[in-house]
């Protein structure tokens, strides 16, 4: 793996005027200014408008999706150098991305496979990886563990999804929040369906996840191989983008992602940790799917729902922060910065 360049992807006017004329249910002090013209000056007095989270806050009950519990993962890392403990929550992607390696992690995380592994490898504003040590390691020093029967082989092909929309010829990726947004990059079309972000490109009828900050990967070695699940990693940096349609994404951090992305950083090839850096490796203690925990230490998660009026404010006021702090609305954003919000929902809903 190598260091990445970055690019932003522009949003369309048609967008803009037609996310702001959405009407919606918040205080009037919530609601959107037109963009200043160009002849407007700067530092003039302005009607507050409201920050994404501002917007986030006011959204309706009935605008959050529950993610099921079989799509979550809870990984229990050993406790910090204070004692404190650390627990991470996985929500994997849904039918019909990426399932065959879904499929591995669930099997793996039930044989208990991933229990006694370490986080093998940091690399700075790069990636967080973890598996078995002794496997596909520069620095291992034994025999790895053997895997559970009945995982799958995927082919390549399967990095690209062509029925992501329920039919066999899909149509382009729906615009970010509005029905005639068009949010384009160095990359191709970028979109978020169902809550996750994908890219396609023009004359494709496929789609595929891309590796924002977070989101969980499959390591593997040289093509043809694909990977099996037992090697993971999330990006903790810039996102980079050049691994998409390379490598499999399987899901995204949803919390803990602190305990991941402040780990030590190794001094070996690609950040994994030396010899003498064993003492920094990071055990993990357990990884369970959250439908297999007792009912009562099941966490619940639920995220904004992407096809909601609310979540095109929230997408059109982060291409053009006009809260009190900024300046100069953007006019865009990158399809990564348009972070899809989840939350935890507690006893009181």
């Amino acid at each position: 793996m190598a260091l990445l360049g970055w690019h932003y992807a522009r949003m369309n006017r048609a967008f803009l005027a037609a996310a702001t004329a959405l009407t919606l249910t918040l205080p009037a002090v919530a609601q959107d200014e037109p963009l200043p013209s160009s002849s407007e000056a700067v530092g003039q007095p302005k009607t507050p408008a409201p920050a994404p989270s501002e917007i986030v806050a006011a959204a309706p009950k009935s605008d959050w999706v529950a993610i099921p519990a079989e799509d979550l993962l809870v990984m229990t890392l050993a406790p910090d150098a204070e004692g404190k403990p650390r627990t991470v929550v996985i929500q994997l992607m849904p039918a019909p991305f990426s399932q065959g390696w879904v499929h591995n992690i669930r099997l793996l995380a039930r044989a208990k496979w991933y229990d006694g592994i370490s986080v093998n490898r940091v690399q700075d504003n790069y990636v967080t990886q973890w598996g078995d040590p002794n496997y596909d390691n520069p620095e291992a020093t034994g025999k790895p563990k053997p895997l559970p029967q009945g995982l799958k082989v995927m082919g390549e092909a399967e990095y690209v999804t062509h029925d992501w929309c329920g039919h066999h010829v899909c149509p382009p990726l729906p615009p970010v929040g509005a029905d005639d947004t068009k949010q384009d990059d160095t990359y191709g079309n970028a979109g978020i369906v169902r809550g996750w972000p994908l890219s396609s490109q023009q004359g494709m009828s496929g789609v595929w996840p891309v590796h924002c900050y977070g989101m969980v990967g499959v390591g593997r070695n040289y093509s043809p191989d694909t990977g099996s699940g037992a090697e993971l990693y999330t990006v903790i940096g810039h996102a980079p983008r050049h691994l998409d349609r390379n490598i499999a994404l399987v899901g995204r951090v949803i919390e803990g992602m602190e305990h991941l992305s402040s780990l030590p950083r190794g001094s070996g090839d690609l950040g994994f940790y030396t010899a003498e850096e064993a003492g920094k490796r990071t055990p993990i203690l357990t990884v369970r799917v959250a439908s297999d925990l007792p009912a009562s230490e099941q966490p619940r998660f639920e995220y904004l729902s992407t096809e909601s009026a609310i979540f095109a404010r929230y997408a059109e006021a982060i291409a053009n922060r006009r809260d009190p702090f900024f300046i100069v609305p953007a006019g865009g954003a990158d399809i990564c910065n348009i972070r899809v919000p989840v939350r935890r929902v507690t006893d009181g809903g």
